[in-house]
């Protein structure tokens, strides 16, 4: 039986007085915004303790009457958490061709290759959950229903997926978080959310003409980065402050290093930035995991200058332990030794979470880190629900934040992710025990294990598909080019091979970083016409990528201009990159897709007219 909610607290007693003897988390109330220091808690929110007095009659509150709610009850057929067949947290020597896409535990195939995707058994691999309109259960930690529910609440989440994630999250994710009492969580309504609402904790607004320059916010991040995040930003005055990277993320030391940006800041581009935003696992879009020797490193300078790591980590399950390892095979390198990067102080219990790089929170010793999670990718985009991890101060914060702006997150998304995880109450199933067979809840509820589990199985999907995607690309990468000898005494034509596009395979995310040598091509730096009067690498850029959507290659990458921090990088090499996603395509797809996309790239390199370039060009959307 997999540990419950209750047994993990239970158990967790000895880990709360150590948290206890450590030092408080510091202060940082001074890096919050004037509107942030300025809310009050709501004051209808200071009655609520009246109305759990037992036998209290409510004429305080605004709430509807549960029984006119028209839902009766919530059902849904889910996935058993052993859907998936779990990748090796520690791998060897597998290659990576002989890997198979979908790998569901009980699963069938179409086709006669064994190494096809299984797909799985929808009727033997899940199970029927059931949610109550009303439970009579005194405890809000494990009281799921729909009166609660859907009712008004908290807004720091339904209590009893709250009391989850936060056990979760202080005993499992970040056992080791190193100050006092611990992190604290807040639900949200996913990522894009969250960070909306840890901009309005940290910044003040700042509108050119209107504001003196040395009052500009600013906020530190990669050189690339997921574009809605400047979209929040930039509106607010915000002065984007890209840092330098490498194959593993942000860089410290070096040109354009984290040091070189902090120790030179010029006050005449605003105020140094007090806030870090990234994406350190599985980066959106570079696909590196950033380290724990690096994250040391990068926190001794945000404690030294006195900066709030926001770190956004959608992808911090899907990291790809088994990357380095075929990366290596397929470019004949000597094969990484497979070990421990990191030493954990504390096990979580799971091998598969101690295998991952921990979080920054895991150093955070002041109290200086932010961390977004969300469920998006380990349960569905729509359901719009995540949730922040930081000390107790700042949780409140935004808390105050959300009591005046979303409220809440969706009460049916909430009681049915909890419900997936805790299980029914045994007082439902004993209502639905007369039921026939074909309509009870048979789900017991994944648990802690189950969902741990759960996460493993999507990790060696994604792993795997990552594995396929880039052994087709790596296999394509090169184009064999014939040229006439130089030597007169020689009789035969010389053929060479040109690398036509390089990539990392992906430590960790959904995407492959794919650099396209546009500068190779024959027409690069050539006149060109009206549409562009030189065809330089951004111009061969945007037509490339219309020429990859049309017939026979029919594929659709994302140009590294979209992701550029600022305007100079996309224009000095944001036109060098383009950002494939093995994630959301079709198992059959991923072979055929790559393979396509290569000899689209191997195509394009052989159109040598201008004419050609200016017609695709005219495709663009304006």
């Amino acid at each position: 039986m997999a540990p419950s909610a209750t047994d993990a607290t239970a158990q967790a007693s000895p880990a709360a007085t150590a948290l206890q003897a450590l030092p408080p988390p510091k202060d940082l109330s001074h890096l919050f915004s004037k509107v942030t220091r300025n809310r009050k808690p709501s004051n209808i929110k200071a009655f609520y303790k009246f109305m759990q007095i037992p036998g209290i009659s409510n004429f305080a509150g605004g709430m509807p009457n549960v029984k006119y709610f028209p839902f009766d009850t919530l059902e849904a057929q889910i996935s058993n958490a052993d859907r998936w067949e779990p990748s090796p947290n520690y791998p060897d020597k597998v290659d990576p061709s002989t890997e198979s896409l979908s790998g569901s535990v009980i699963g069938y195939s179409n086709s006669p290759d064994k190494n096809a995707p299984r797909n799985p058994d929808y009727n033997k691999t899940s199970s029927r959950i059931s949610i109550p309109k009303i439970l009579n259960e005194p405890d809000i930690t494990k009281k799921v229903d729909l009166a609660t529910a859907l009712q008004y609440g908290q807004v720091t989440g339904y209590p009893p997926l709250h009391s989850f994630i936060r056990q979760f999250t202080n005993q499992v994710l970040h056992p080791s978080v190193p100050y006092q009492g611990g992190a604290d969580v807040i639900l949200n309504n996913g990522g894009t959310d969250g960070f909306s609402k840890v901009l309005q904790l940290l910044v003040d607004p700042w509108y050119e003409g209107l504001h003196p320059v040395v009052e500009r916010p600013g906020m530190l991040c990669e050189t690339f980065v997921f574009g809605n995040i400047l979209t929040q930003a930039r509106p607010l005055g915000v002065n984007v402050v890209p840092v330098e990277i490498d194959e593993e993320g942000m860089i410290v030391e070096g040109s354009g290093g984290l040091r070189e940006v902090l120790e030179n800041w010029n006050p005449q581009n605003g105020r140094l930035p007090h806030f870090l935003y990234t994406v350190t696992m599985g980066d959106n879009p570079t696909s590196g995991v950033v380290g724990v020797q690096r994250r040391k490193e990068i926190y001794a300078l945000a404690s030294k200058y006195d900066i709030i790591i926001v770190e956004d980590d959608p992808y911090w399950y899907l990291q790809f332990p088994s990357a380095a390892i075929h990366e290596a095979k397929a470019r004949g390198y000597a094969i990484p030794p497979v070990a421990d990067s990191h030493k954990t102080v504390k096990s979580s219990g799971y091998d598969f979470i101690d295998s991952l790089v921990p979080s920054y929170l895991s150093i955070d010793v002041d109290g200086r880190v932010i961390r977004l999670d969300t469920f998006s990718k380990t349960v569905a985009p729509g359901s719009r629900l995540g949730y922040a991890t930081a000390q107790p101060a700042i949780i409140e914060r935004l808390t105050r934040i959300a009591e005046t702006s979303t409220g809440q997150p969706s009460g049916f998304v909430q009681a049915l992710i909890a419900q997936a995880i805790l299980g029914p109450h045994s007082s439902t199933l004993e209502t639905f025990s007369s039921l026939p067979e074909s309509e009870k809840p048979s789900f017991t509820g994944w648990q802690l294990d189950g969902w741990v589990r759960w996460l493993e199985g999507l990790r060696g999907e994604y792993e795997r598909r990552m594995t396929r995607m880039c052994s087709i690309l790596e296999e394509n990468a090169f184009s064999l080019r014939q040229s006439t000898s130089q030597n007169p005494d020689l009789d035969w034509d010389v053929i060479s091979k040109i690398r036509l596009f390089d990539f990392d395979w992906p430590r960790g995310g959904m995407f492959v970083w794919v650099r396209v040598h546009f500068e190779k091509h024959p027409l690069y730096q050539t006149r060109g016409g009206d549409i562009a009067p030189v065809i330089d690498g951004t111009a061969l850029a945007n037509a490339f990528l219309i020429h990859s959507t049309h017939a026979p290659h029919l594929v659709l990458g994302s140009p590294g201009s979209m992701f550029s921090a600022t305007p100079e990088i996309r224009e000095k090499r944001g036109w060098q990159y383009i950002r494939l996603c093995f994630a959301a395509e079709s198992d059959e797809n991923i072979d055929g897709g790559a393979s396509r996309f290569a000899r689209s790239v191997g195509e394009f390199f052989k159109i040598n007219d201008t004419a050609q370039i200016e017609k695709l060009l005219e495709e663009l959307p304006s």
